[in-house]
């Protein structure tokens, strides 16, 4: 398979952000969906509004989250409207919570090796394109968090983070066998691309480098110094190519790291979207240096 090309910068400001998008060959169009993550209540490391409001007002699009499946500050939609409003997404940006209301969207996954259905929230049906935004960081059940997490258990319903999760059965949640909830993601990943007919552009973001998800209330502190930020048209190579910048990486930190994704067999999930078809792990990185310009 072709190479896929994935854009890196060291330059961690805002306007990189930006600038990574306009290398970018297909540019978004109708109704876009930009999709963050909104920060557990007492998280310290996800990304913020001030953080992402250049590339939103660029991009010109619907910032929008889901709700979560298990207890905490956004599992239920009044609690996560709330929080959504005290982390300031309300306030900045015109903002969508997807599955606020019923009923969800249910999506195929005629290639799924693990679930052969999705779901996400029904106001998905408004957009025609996305713009996937990650903090590519650690996670407590994956391994690591970037795209192909944000396109999977970030896309989905709070009932589809179960489905995903239970690898099928939503009453199991978090009890299910651990590598095929990673097979699962790849699977539910996948839909979501099907569905925006390939209408995605990715960009992660590796600052705040905690072996913790965003999704922790109480997460570790970053581990290792940031590194940058990528983008590109594939999820599986720019995952890869995160995880390599860190395999790379001289950091002291990065040992810590690698630990947590190997020992969550987080490799899995890039693996099996790889080889469904999803994007590819062979990509080539182009780094690119800005003057802070937009």
């Amino acid at each position: 398979m072709e190479k896929s090309k994935v854009y890196f910068t060291r330059d961690l400001s805002s306007k990189s952000l930006v600038n990574l998008y306009k290398l970018l060959r297909h540019k978004l169009d109708g109704n876009i969906a930009i999709k963050i993550h909104s920060g557990e209540d007492g998280n310290q490391n996800y990304l913020r509004p001030d953080y992402l409001k250049d590339i939103v007002e660029y991009v010109g699009g619907t910032v929008v989250e889901c709700n979560a499946a298990y207890e905490g500050a956004r599992d239920t939609t009044e609690k996560h409207l709330e929080l959504l409003k005290k982390h300031g997404w309300l306030d900045n940006f015109k903002f969508d919570l997807l599955d606020a209301t019923g009923p969800d969207i249910e999506l195929d996954t005629p290639n799924g090796v693990q679930i052969k259905k999705n779901y996400i929230g029904k106001d998905f049906a408004k957009y025609n394109s996305m713009l996937v935004i990650s903090h590519f960081k650690g996670h407590p059940m994956g391994g690591f968090g970037g795209a192909l997490k944000q396109l999977s258990i970030g896309c989905a319903s709070a009932y589809g983070k179960a489905y995903i999760h239970g690898s099928g059965n939503p009453e199991i949640l978090f009890e299910g066998d651990h590598d095929s909830f990673l097979r699962s993601m790849a699977d539910a990943a996948g839909s979501v691309i099907n569905y925006f007919k390939g209408k995605i552009l990715y960009i992660n973001v590796m600052r705040n480098l905690s072996v913790d998800c965003d999704c922790c209330a109480v997460a570790e502190d970053p581990c290792m110094k940031d590194i940058g930020i990528l983008a590109s048209e594939d999820p599986v190579a720019i995952d890869q190519a995160c995880l390599d910048l860190i395999y790379n990486s001289k950091d002291p930190g990065r040992d810590h790291f690698i630990q947590r994704v190997e020992s969550l067999n987080g490799h899995l999930t890039v693996e099996t979207a790889d080889k469904i078809g999803y994007g590819t792990k062979n990509y080539k990185l182009v780094e690119a240096f800005f003057h802070n310009e937009i």
